[in-house]
C-alpha cells in the first residue's frame, strides 16, 4: 500500500468531521433564531426609546412627572434588562410617589449597542445613558445600580456629577477583582471572533437549557420569586446581540474597575451602599466592605441573611434607604 492511501484517507475523515461541525454550527444558529424569534414574541422588550448620538436607548418608566418626590433611574446588572429592575423595586418606588425610569443598557433589551470598541465599558455606557437623561429632561437623579452597575452607577457620579444627586448601590460590583489567569479555552472562548461565533450558535440554545436553574442560583440563599423569569422577561438575554453585550461588559469590566476604583474617594454626592449578608453571587466582604472603605462617606446597609437579588427579596429596604437619601440630599 502507498504512502497516498493513508494519507488520502486521513483526508477523507478530515473532510467528513469539518462537515459535521459545520452542519452542526449551521443547525444551532438555526435553533438560535427560531428561540430569539420566540423570546421577542412572547417578552416584547421595553417599548419607549430616546435618540441619543450613535443610537438609541430604551426605557421603562412609572410614577407621577409632576410632583413626584424625586427621580429615580434603575440600571440593571448583568444577563438582565429594564424590566428586571423595575419589576423588583421599580414598582414599589413608583407607589411611593417617585417617578421611576429603568433603561435597558446598551446592547440590551431594546438599546442598541452604542460606542463601537468601547460599548462595554461603564464610561462608554455611562455617556449614553447620560444623554439619555439629558434628552428626557430629567434633571439631577438619584441612581440605583445593582450588580454591574454597580459600577455603572459610580462612573456616571464620577463624569457626569451635575447630573447625579445621589447614588443608591445594591451588592454593587466596584472593586477590582485579584488577578487570576483564564484557563485555556477561556481565553479562546473571549477572542472576538470566536465568541461572535459562539453568540450565534450555541450560546443561546445552551442558555435557554440553563436559565431556570440559573435564575433560581442568584437568588440563592433565599427562595427564588416564582414569577421572576415572566417578570423580568430574563429570556430576552438569549439573543445574539445581548448575549454577545453580555459576554463582552462581563470580560471588560476587570480593567474598567481597576481604572475607576482609585477614583471613588472623590465621589461627592450622597451615597448608599445595600448588600445582601449571604449574596454568593458578589460577596459583601470582596465588594461591599471595601467599596466602604473606599467611600467612608456612604452608609453601608448589610441585610441579614438576604442573597443578590435584593430589588425582589427587601424591596421595602430599598425603598426607605431612597427616601432617607432624599432627606439628606434635600438639607
Amino acid at each position: 500500500m502507498s504512502l497516498a492511501e493513508p494519507l488520502r484517507f486521513a483526508a477523507g475523515l478530515l473532510a467528513t468531521a469539518v462537515g459535521l461541525v459545520a452542519l452542526l454550527l449551521l443547525c444551532a444558529a438555526v435553533a438560535t433564531r427560531l428561540i430569539a424569534w420566540r423570546i421577542e414574541a412572547r417578552y416584547p422588550a421595553a417599548g419607549r426609546s430616546v435618540d441619543v448620538e450613535g443610537g438609541r436607548i430604551a426605557y421603562l418608566e412609572d410614577g407621577p412627572v409632576t410632583g413626584a418626590r424625586g427621580t429615580i433611574v434603575l440600571l440593571h446588572g448583568a444577563s438582565a434588562n429594564a424590566y428586571d429592575p423595575m419589576e423588583g423595586v421599580g414598582r414599589h418606588l413608583a407607589r411611593s410617589g417617585f417617578r421611576v425610569i429603568a433603561f435597558d443598557r446598551p446592547g440590551y433589551g431594546n438599546s442598541d449597542r452604542i460606542g463601537g470598541v468601547d460599548a462595554a465599558s461603564p464610561a462608554s455606557q455611562g455617556r449614553a445613558l447620560g444623554q439619555a437623561l439629558d434628552r428626557l429632561g430629567t434633571g439631577r437623579v438619584i441612581l440605583l445600580g445593582h450588580s454591574w452597575s454597580g459600577a455603572l452607577a459610580l462612573r456616571m457620579a464620577l463624569d457626569r456629577s451635575e447630573q447625579v444627586a445621589g447614588l443608591v448601590l445594591v451588592a454593587p460590583v466596584a472593586m477590582p477583582f485579584p488577578a487570576r489567569p483564564l484557563p485555556w479555552w477561556a481565553r479562546i472562548a473571549l477572542t472576538p471572533p470566536v465568541t461572535w461565533l459562539l453568540t450565534q450558535t450555541v450560546a443561546v440554545p445552551i442558555g435557554l437549557s440553563y436559565l431556570p436553574s440559573l435564575a433560581r442560583s442568584v437568588f440563592k440563599p433565599e427562595a427564588a420569586v416564582e414569577s421572576y423569569i415572566a417578570a423580568s422577561r430574563a429570556p430576552l438575554i438569549l439573543r445574539p446581540g445581548p448575549a454577545l453585550a453580555n459576554i463582552q461588559d462581563i470580560a471588560g469590566l476587570p480593567a474598567a474597575l481597576a481604572e475607576q476604583a482609585p477614583r471613588y474617594e472623590t465621589v461627592a454626592v450622597p451615597a448608599v451602599i445595600v448588600a445582601g449578608e449571604a449574596d454568593p453571587v458578589v460577596q459583601t466582604r470582596l465588594q461591599t466592605d471595601p467599596l466602604s472603605r473606599a467611600m467612608p462617606q456612604a452608609r453601608r446597609v448589610v441585610v441579614p441573611g438576604a442573597g443578590h437579588m435584593l430589588t425582589y427579596t427587601a424591596p421595602d429596604t430599598l425603598v426607605r434607604e431612597v427616601e432617607a437619601l432624599t432627606v439628606a440630599i434635600a438639607r
